[in-house]
């Protein structure tokens, strides 16, 4: 049965490999967002983020907040809802050894194998964004800015953003420690509603959605090489 978890970050490596697929998880504390530019720019190109993520917001959200900078680094925040995270499985894993994550906020899940030979071994769960609509109320848990970085370098929405968070939630837990994988439950069921679908369609529509060609073999939502 899932239960309802209130969790204060910095996460430890217990609270997370505590945590099983289906529960739900309300987090109070630091977390920090970040995307792709994010990405390139710590890992790439090699550049040092200006806070010790692993002591202070050791959970990361894949989403930028719909915010804007009030003066000179006052910022305010009215909302904020995740990204697609199946987009940046190529740089969790190290991201995640680097600096120390616990925990990952996203939507729409990320390969089982990736839960099972990333996830389990760091210590880390992959937690979903509850539905579409409801960013007001993420917004809500946001109690105030802590700081933005690297907002000149790539932009207001790519920046990384710190953010204090109280009753920050529902978030689900979709993928634990053991490897377990919630969407991959219903994975099945879904996936064979597609070949008939994607038959239907041409395949410059199909290359567009998932920038593959075979999409009968290769499912366009969860295989590595959607980009």
């Amino acid at each position: 049965m899932s239960e309802d978890i209130h969790l204060t970050t910095p996460l430890s490596e217990s609270d997370a490999r505590n945590l099983r697929i289906g529960d739900f998880v309300y987090l109070d504390g630091q977390i920090h967002t970040g995307r792709a530019l994010v990405y390139e720019h710590t890992l790439n190109a090699g550049n040092v983020p200006p806070i010790d993520i692993a002591n202070s917001c050791n959970v990361q959200m894949h989403g930028a907040p719909a915010g804007v900078e009030d003066a000179p680094g006052q910022y305010r925040v009215s909302s904020i809802q995740a990204t697609a995270s199946f987009r940046y499985w190529r740089y969790v894993g190290d991201y995640m050894k680097r600096f120390g994550v616990r925990a990952i906020i996203g939507k729409g899940g990320m390969e089982q194998s990736l839960y099972e030979d990333v996830f389990a071994k760091h210590g880390a769960v992959f937690l979903t964004t509850v539905g579409y609509g409801i960013a007001a109320k993420y917004g809500r848990g946001v109690t105030g800015v802590e700081a933005v970085y690297w907002q000149e370098e790539l932009g207001l929405p790519e920046a990384m953003w710190v953010l204090n968070v109280s009753n920050f939630g529902p978030f689900i837990v979709d993928g634990d420690c053991t490897g377990a994988s919630l969407a991959a439950l219903g994975v099945a069921e879904v996936n064979k509603n597609f070949k008939d679908a994607y038959e239907k369609l041409p395949q410059h529509i199909l290359k567009r959605m998932g920038e593959i060609d075979d999409t009968l073999a290769q499912e366009v939502i969860t295989d590595k090489k959607v980009r």
